[in-house]
């Protein structure tokens, strides 16, 4: 593993801080550790993480607040790590921007495998040594090399996830893309029942893109999601 790679643990329980360092140290990853709300976003701003496991009850700043301030600043794979296992809570945590939700407790080697996956989906991006071009379709516009997404020159946060959507869109505007395709591409994973996960981030995908949810990806019943070219 790639020792360059930091990883930032933010949880107010010294436990957790310390078993999730263990592990990941032991998988090669650099650890920072934050106790609370304001302290991981200092720690964010000071040693600039590549991904952030992130509690949600923390003192000073709870975890959803935290990500929206992440997220309107960064791009980076943040995952979840709450005693907050319903449903809501997760798409709540999707909603925000959030690549991955687990719930506590945890199996420490499925934390570890959970950031390796991020890291290597997110970080996967800038491999190789060839410039991809610059997509653009209207007045959006996506850098493949920075992994950056603007519209009328406005930069837009996006979470893993909805960027590789949006680069798959913009790939082919016009184009129709069913629900596993999205889902095969937007996680990187073999296709299940996951229609709500993908809802969800479509719908984020809209609020950033326009304040009229079908300006710019419309869904057609029945087969699945495109972008409007």
């Amino acid at each position: 593993m790639n020792t360059t790679y930091k990883i930032l643990v933010a949880d107010d329980e010294p436990e957790i801080r310390n078993l999730l360092r263990l592990y990941l140290e032991n998988e090669g990853y650099s650890v920072a550790e934050a106790e609370d709300g304001e302290a991981t976003l200092s720690q964010i701003q000071k040693e600039k993480p590549d991904l952030c496991l992130l509690d949600i009850m923390m003192p000073k700043m709870d975890g959803y607040k935290v990500l929206t301030k992440i997220r309107s600043e960064s791009n980076i794979p943040v995952i979840i790590i709450s005693a907050k296992d319903a449903d809501s809570e997760k798409i709540l945590g999707l909603n925000l921007g959030a690549d991955d939700y687990l719930a506590k407790p945890f199996n420490p080697l499925e934390a570890v495998a959970r950031v390796r996956s991020a890291i290597r989906r997110f970080y996967s991006f800038g491999a190789g040594t060839s410039k991809k071009p610059i997509l653009t379709v209207r007045d959006l516009m996506l850098d493949p090399d920075s992994c950056e997404l603007t519209k009328g020159g406005i930069p837009i946060p996006l979470s893993s996830v909805e960027y590789r959507i949006m680069e798959l869109f913009m790939s082919h505007p016009g184009k129709v893309y069913t629900k596993q395709q999205i889902y095969e591409c937007g996680w990187e994973d073999e296709y299940v029942v996951s229609d709500n996960n993908i809802m969800v981030c479509i719908s984020k995908l809209r609020s950033k893109l326009s304040e009229d949810p079908s300006e710019y990806i419309v869904t057609l019943r029945g087969l699945g999601y495109r972008l409007e070219a």
